[in-house]
């Protein structure tokens, strides 16, 4: 009698690949940004990123969330977080391999654009880890431009290839991590409305009372915290152990329940006579806090373009094994329309991603300043979309906690909320374009750069041109601006460096509006399978 219960037509899971190798965007993104000299390191961690026990890691972290332990055994108040051994692992690769600060300790050109990459490898492992290597490497330019006294005694902690988790002083530690603290309930982006207070003290430390909204990685040993002192809001640093072993007050009253990022405690931490060193002087904390925001707003857009790429080489790969109806699902003309059009998706967003890295390398300024906030913008609202059409290419099993889109999916909406929601990003073009010198132009002469190269993309970067002139109402049009210039500029990248059918495909239908309300409704004529074997990874 035959079995009752044998499996067939099941793709086998994506493991055992180089996530790096079988990412050509990302690798001709690499090497056309100056960080050729990256490859061998990169490909090693893709080989580590796509391994089984990489994505084992990452499962169990987000499985086994981290737990808030306030007392210890004899009821001393000790605010910690305790976190799965597979947190512990993760953080001890992305910290070896230099996401937390590799930039920052060789920069040489192309410095960024490796560490952007391999923040986006180590990601698709999971991504909760990444929030406190995000804002450790954040960390050390608002120091640099906050206090080049602090900046001295912190960066050789911050810098350190050695994990050592745990509150213990600094100066003791084999290497340190920092996080930051900006909202709070009444205000959220709105930080000027901080009630925090900060009050100076005898010995040229601050004493903060008040309460954040939202803290992550709060087992962080410093934060960049702001709070109201008598000159106005004002960046402070803010150890977890100070420098004679006591701890600093640091109460953590909970960690969010959060829909995703399930791996990363986020905390509500009360200060009361917190000691805290001032970091730049005071009124001027957003001016000081700006560059973690900068810096963090890029890892956004890494986070959410490597969500895409995890999302698009999930489903390709299941319909390269898949069959329906009498072929492989990605033989299937329909659902071949469906994954080019997450792949286009996902490749313009990792276009950019670089571009935008390559952008903090060469320190272009105003062009930085403008780009970076319109990408996060973009390429955050987009990563919902692709991670939902993405899901549903699994059926039934998309739906299904032990199948990985289920994660991808609670992940998606989050970077587009993190830094700065989408509103607020919009106004912060705006503000960019009006207040930064040679800011509109830096951006139009980006896009120049592929002129007379499509017609499509020729007349939407006209019709740009008309947009950002005409400044009635530009507020209420802000959106859709900002989206008409993320999709001119992905444009632009896409026909200069992406192959024919991928640039063609994107300007066919973004920009020459032949396109519909859904992803797979590219127009005809579209090489579907070109794009298609190019986005699906290669394993074994």
């Amino acid at each position: 009698m035959a079995p009752t219960h044998e499996v067939t037509n099941q793709p086998p899971p994506l493991v055992d690949y180089d996530v790096f190798g079988t990412d050509e965007a990302l690798v001709e993104g690499v090497q056309r940004h100056d960080a050729g000299w990256a490859m061998d390191a990169l490909s090693a961690l893709g080989r580590r990123a796509g391994s089984e026990e990489g994505q084992e890691w990452g499962r169990l972290a987000n499985l086994n969330p981290p737990r808030l332990v306030t007392h210890d055994r004899y009821g001393h108040r000790i605010d910690e977080v305790e976190f799965h051994p597979a947190w512990h692992e993760l953080m001890t690769v992305a910290i070896e391999n230099g996401l937390h600060a590799g930039a920052w300790v060789d920069p040489k050109p192309g410095a960024n654009v490796a560490r952007a990459a391999a923040f986006s490898i180590w990601s698709h492992t999971e991504g909760g880890h990444g929030c406190p290597i995000s804002m450790t490497h954040a960390a050390v330019p608002a120091l640099r431009a906050g206090d080049p006294a602090l900046a001295a005694e912190w960066e050789p902690r911050l810098m350190s290839k050695v994990y050592d988790p745990g509150l213990r002083i600094p100066s003791e530690k084999a290497g340190c991590l920092a996080g930051m603290g900006m909202t709070e309930k009444q205000g959220g982006s709105d930080v000027r409305t901080n009630s925090t207070r900060a009050v100076p003290a005898a010995d040229g430390t601050y004493r903060l009372t008040g309460h954040k909204w939202f803290t992550s990685a709060p087992m962080c040993d410093v934060f960049l915290v702001l709070a109201q002192a008598p000159g106005g809001l004002t960046c402070f640093l803010v150890p977890r152990i100070l420098p004679d072993g006591a701890r600093n007050t640091f109460k953590i009253q909970r960690l969010k329940d959060k829909l995703g990022n399930k791996s990363n405690a986020s905390s509500e931490p009360e200060f009361d006579d917190t000691v805290a060193w001032r970091l730049g002087d005071e009124g001027a904390g957003v001016r000081t806090i700006i560059e973690m925001v900068t810096s963090t707003r890029l890892d956004c857009v890494i986070g959410t373009a490597t969500l895409m790429r995890e999302a698009v080489a999930q489903a390709t790969h299941h319909a390269r094994h898949r069959q329906a109806f009498g072929k492989y699902l990605a033989d299937q003309p329909l659902m071949r329309m469906v994954l080019a059009d997450l792949a286009l998706e996902s490749e313009a967003a990792t276009t950019l991603m670089t571009r935008l890295a390559a952008a903090v390398d060469d320190d272009e300024g105003p062009f930085k300043r403008v780009g970076l906030a319109v990408g996060k913008y973009w390429v955050c609202k987009r990563g919902p979309n692709v991670a939902a059409e993405a899901l549903e290419c699994f059926g039934g099993n998309g739906f299904v906690e032990d199948f990985p889109m289920a994660t991808i999916y609670r992940e998606a909406p989050l970077n587009s909320i993190w830094e700065g929601s989408g509103n607020v990003n919009v106004l912060d073009v705006l503000r960019g374009l009006a207040r930064e010198p040679g800011a509109w132009e830096s951006f139009r002469n980006e896009v120049s750069l592929a002129a007379g190269a499509d017609s499509r993309l020729d007349a939407a970067a006209l019709a740009l041109d008309a947009e950002i002139s005409d400044t009635a109402d530009i507020e209420v049009r802000a959106r859709r601006l900002v989206e008409h210039m993320a999709l001119v500029l992905q444009g632009s990248l896409l026909v200069r460096f992406a192959p024919s059918a991928v640039a063609d495909a994107f300007c066919a239908s973004r920009l020459g509006n032949d396109w519909g309300h859904a992803f797979g409704t590219l127009p005809s004529g579209v090489d579907t399978a070109a794009i298609v074997e190019r986005a699906t990874p290669k394993v074994g």
